[in-house]
C-alpha cells in the first residue's frame, strides 16, 4: 500500500487562488495586489493600503476622502460593549477581550449570514474604527484612567494613539515622527498571504457562516505565539535578559539548548522577511527618540549570533516587538495591535473566499488502532 503524501502543518501544499498578496520566497519579497510592501510603507497611508486590499487599485483623492469618512463614521461604541469590556478581568489576556468584543458586535447585526460584498466591506469598516477604541479603553481601564473620545478628523493611527497616550504635550500622539513610525507597522502587519488567522478565517467562511465568526476565529489563531503573539515574546525576552552584555551569553546558551527563539525565521522566506528592513529602520529611528540604546545593542547582538550559528535571519516580529515597547505599550497588547492591522487583510479574504467558495475540507491519514469489536463492559 502506498504511503500518503501528508504534509504536517499543510507545508508547500497550494490550498488555493488569492489576488490579496504574494509573498515570492525566491527574492524574499512580499506584494499587496502587485506593490512591493516597502514601496508602500515609503509611499501611503494606511487608509491608502486598506483601499489596496478591500478593492484592488490604490485610490484617487477623492476615493481615500469617501473611504475615510465612511469609515470615521463608525468610530463610537456601543454602551452594552463598554460595560461588557468593563465587566471582563483585568488580568484576562487583552486578545480574549478583542475576541470577546467582535463576538458581541456580531449579535447586533441582522445581516450576519449576507454574502454581499458592500456588507462584508461595511463589517470590515466598522471593526477598523471599532476596534482600536476597544484595545484602547482596554489600556486605559487596566491602567485606572477614562476612555478618551476619537477623533472623526484624525487618520486610524493617529487617532489610535490619541485614545492611548491622550494629546497633551509630550505625548507620542502629538509627534508626527511616531505616528509615521506606528503607521508603518500597520502597513506591514496588514496582510500576508494565507498565513494561520487568514486560512482560519477562509475556512469558517468557507462553510458560508458569518464574518464576525471568521474574523472571531482569526484572532482566536493569531494569539498563538507561533503566529501573532510572537511580538510580545520578544520583548518578553528582552525584559528577561534586560542587559546588552548579557545578550550574547543568554542567546547562545539557548542555542545551546536547541529552546526555540522568538522573532526569527519563517515558514515562507528563506533568506529573511523583506518587510523586517522597514520596520527595523522605525525601531532605530524611535530608539533615538526614546531613549532606547539598550534595545538596539540587544537587538543587534541576537541578530548576529543567531544568523552566525544558524543562518537564520530575523522576522517583522524582532524589530516590531521593542519598536512597540518604546512607544510605550504594555507587551501584553502586542498583539492587539496587529489585530488592527489584520482586519484589512482578514475582510479581503473573506470576500474573496465567498466570490469564489468551496467547503474547505481535507483528508487525513488515519494511524489509529485497526477496527475491533466493541466488548461488553462485564467482558473487559
Amino acid at each position: 500500500m502506498t504511503e500518503p503524501d501528508v504534509r504536517k502543518g499543510l507545508n508547500g501544499v497550494i490550498a488555493d487562488y488569492t489576488g490579496v498578496s504574494k509573498v515570492m520566497p525566491e527574492s524574499n519579497s512580499l506584494t499587496y495586489r502587485g506593490y512591493p510592501v516597502q514601496d508602500l510603507v515609503e509611499h501611503c497611508s494606511f487608509e491608502e493600503v486598506v483601499y489596496l486590499l478591500w478593492f484592488g487599485e490604490l485610490p484617487t483623492a477623492e476615493q481615500l476622502s469617501e473611504f475615510n469618512a465612511r469609515g470615521r463614521s463608525y468610530r463610537s461604541l456601543d454602551a452594552g460593549l463598554i460595560a461588557l469590556i468593563h465587566s471582563l478581568p483585568k488580568d484576562c489576556h487583552p486578545m480574549d477581550v478583542l475576541r470577546t468584543a467582535v463576538s458581541y458586535m456580531g449579535t447586533f447585526d441582522p445581516d450576519a449570514f449576507t454574502r454581499d460584498t458592500d456588507h462584508i466591506y461595511s463589517i470590515g469598516h466598522h471593526l477598523l474604527a471599532q476596534l482600536p477604541m476597544v484595545v484602547a479603553m482596554d489600556i486605559r481601564r487596566r491602567a485606572g484612567q477614562d476612555l478618551i473620545a476619537p477623533d472623526k478628523n484624525k487618520g486610524i493611527a493617529e487617532n489610535f494613539l490619541s485614545m492611548v497616550f491622550g494629546t497633551d504635550e509630550g505625548s507620542i500622539a502629538n509627534n508626527p515622527d511616531d505616528v509615521a513610525d506606528f503607521e508603518r507597522s500597520l502597513i506591514l502587519y496588514a496582510e500576508h498571504s494565507f498565513n494561520a488567522s487568514t486560512f482560519s478565517s477562509r475556512v469558517i467562511t468557507s462553510t458560508r457562516s458569518d464574518a464576525y465568526s471568521a474574523i472571531t476565529g482569526a484572532i482566536g489563531a493569531l494569539k498563538g505565539p507561533l503566529h501573532g503573539g510572537a511580538n510580545e515574546f520578544v520583548m518578553h525576552t528582552m525584559l528577561e535578559i534586560d542587559d546588552p552584555s548579557k545578550a550574547g551569553e543568554w542567546m547562545t546558551n539557548a542555542l545551546d539548548r536547541k529552546e526555540r527563539i522568538m522573532g526569527f525565521g519563517h515558514r515562507v522566506y528563506r533568506s529573511g522577511d523583506s518587510r523586517v528592513p522597514s520596520m527595523e529602520r522605525s525601531f532605530r529611528a524611535l530608539a533615538e527618540r526614546h531613549d532606547g540604546d539598550k534595545w538596539v545593542q540587544m537587538y543587534e547582538t541576537m541578530q548576529k549570533i543567531m544568523e552566525d550559528r544558524t543562518g537564520i535571519k530575523p522576522n517583522l516580529d524582532f524589530p516590531a516587538g521593542p519598536a512597540y515597547y518604546l512607544m510605550g505599550f504594555p507587551v501584553d497588547f502586542f498583539t492587539p495591535l496587529f489585530v488592527l492591522a489584520r482586519i484589512s487583510g482578514w475582510t479581503a479574504h473573506i470576500v474573496e473566499q465567498y466570490e469564489s467558495n468551496a467547503l474547505i475540507r481535507p483528508l487525513s491519514a488515519y494511524n489509529g488502532p485497526e477496527e475491533r469489536k466493541v466488548v461488553p463492559i462485564e467482558s473487559r
